[in-house]
């Protein structure tokens, strides 16, 4: 197999149907209709395997891979399927923080091709029976399964896990999970299976509610990690670990509930070595030191909140390099954009990036000092190239964005 043939193939993946809006076609596929044909055609992986779900608005990554690298200190194998990736799409399916093996990509989506004519899967369909198969293939002890979007009808709802946890509920694709908070719990709810332990890692009383009163209708333990009192250190930086760490203490828990041996002394060293044991990237990553650059994949008004706190906490002048994509209210992001920096506005690579002129008119009203550019790579660059001593530059607003940066600049 060429780098070529692996390139078309993956290509091929990308142009079947997505999971969102694009150019006024809705191809959204929710339902499970689909990924069990898919599961059953492929002789139910997923049945084959222990695995953990992990769903949420934000922190289902930082969680994911948190765990994954206690798992691992533990000495366990363990699979962890997140999306999007940010660079490769092998990122997506990972075992013992080694990427999918490219050949088995490519092997396995000439099979996808040659499917019977009642299964029409989306992309993300077709990416998450991969997974499944290939950790029942690399006999993993656990595979740590991220929501792709919502709960209730997302594919990934297909398996029975040992444990789940939901890590928030925020507003974010309300044109596909509702328009408010407590509609969108409740999606994410839909992931709760009869007599498996929840944890819960959201503060607001309404949307602990709505996850306590489903766990209670499935006879499953519901476990409130916001009342663990101390979240252990992580070599994840973000302010808005700390929650995610006591998700995983909380998950950690309720797996030594059901046998599995996980020391202390691994937990600790499992969540100092995320990075190094899993390969997680993108999340208050810092990307430089001197100068100061850090990028992070928040990209929902929740998580930029907290991204532009933690940014509004560091006593430099900053160089914003952000884009968004078009289902973004970026006159609600505008609203919380942090002080004392010039922004730079760069239109992300993918059918759905949103080009900043589209939004120049929100731009001048906020009065802020900004520049706009066509990639985010140029954008980059400028601030590099205006940065003074002791400034820094920051890099955000999509996982998109995120990626591209790191592509360009991230040495292999």
């Amino acid at each position: 197999m060429t780098n070529q043939a692996y390139q078309e193939a993956v290509e091929w993946l990308f142009v079947q149907a997505p999971n969102y809006q694009i150019d006024g076609k809705k191809a959204y596929k929710p339902g499970l209709g689909n990924i069990t044909k898919l599961c059953a055609f492929f002789g139910n992986p997923q049945d084959k395997i222990k695995t953990i779900h992990i769903g949420g608005t934000n922190g289902k990554g930082s969680s994911s891979n948190m765990l994954a690298s206690v798992l691992q200190e533990s000495g366990y194998k363990v699979g962890i399927y997140n999306s999007p990736h940010l660079i490769d799409f092998t990122e997506r399916i990972k075992v013992n923080g080694q990427n999918c093996d490219r050949e088995f990509v490519y092997n396995f989506i000439q099979k996808l091709k040659n499917l019977p004519a009642d299964i029409r899967p989306s992309f993300f369909e077709f990416t998450t029976i991969m997974a499944f198969e290939y950790f029942a293939q690399q006999n993993v002890d656990f595979a740590i399964i991220e929501v792709g979007l919502g709960g209730r009808l997302d594919s990934t709802n297909i398996i029975h896990p040992l444990v789940s946890a939901i890590t928030n509920v925020a507003l974010d694709h309300q044109n596909i999970l509702g328009n408010t908070v407590e509609e969108i719990a409740t999606e994410k709810a839909g992931i709760i299976k009869q007599n498996t332990p929840i944890i819960s890692g959201d503060d607001e009383e309404t949307v602990k509610s709505i996850i306590r009163k489903r766990a209670e209708e499935n006879s499953s333990e519901w476990i409130d990690a916001t009342l663990i009192e101390a979240s252990l250190p992580s070599d994840l930086k973000g302010n808005y670990q700390q929650k995610n760490t006591r998700v995983v203490i909380a998950l950690v828990e309720a797996l030594r509930n059901l046998g599995l041996k996980i020391p202390q002394e691994k937990v600790e060293k499992g969540l100092l070595n995320v990075q190094k044991n899993t390969g997680f990237i993108g999340r208050w990553f810092e990307f430089s030191k001197d100068p100061l650059i850090i990028c992070d994949t928040a990209h929902n008004q929740a998580g930029l909140e907290e991204v532009f706190a933690q940014l509004n906490s560091i006593p430099k002048f900053k160089h914003i390099v952000l884009g968004f994509v078009k289902d973004k209210k970026i006159d609600e992001v505008l609203k919380i954009l942090p002080e004392n920096a010039t922004f730079y506005f760069a239109k992300p690579y993918l059918n759905r990036g949103l080009h900043p002129s589209f939004y120049e008119d929100e731009l001048k009203k906020a009065k802020i000092f900004y520049k706009i550019f066509d990639h985010v790579n140029d954008a980059y660059l400028s601030a590099k190239q205006n940065i003074k001593n002791g400034e820094m530059i920051f890099i955000g607003g999509s996982n998109f964005v995120v990626g591209e940066f790191l592509e360009k600049n991230l040495q292999k």
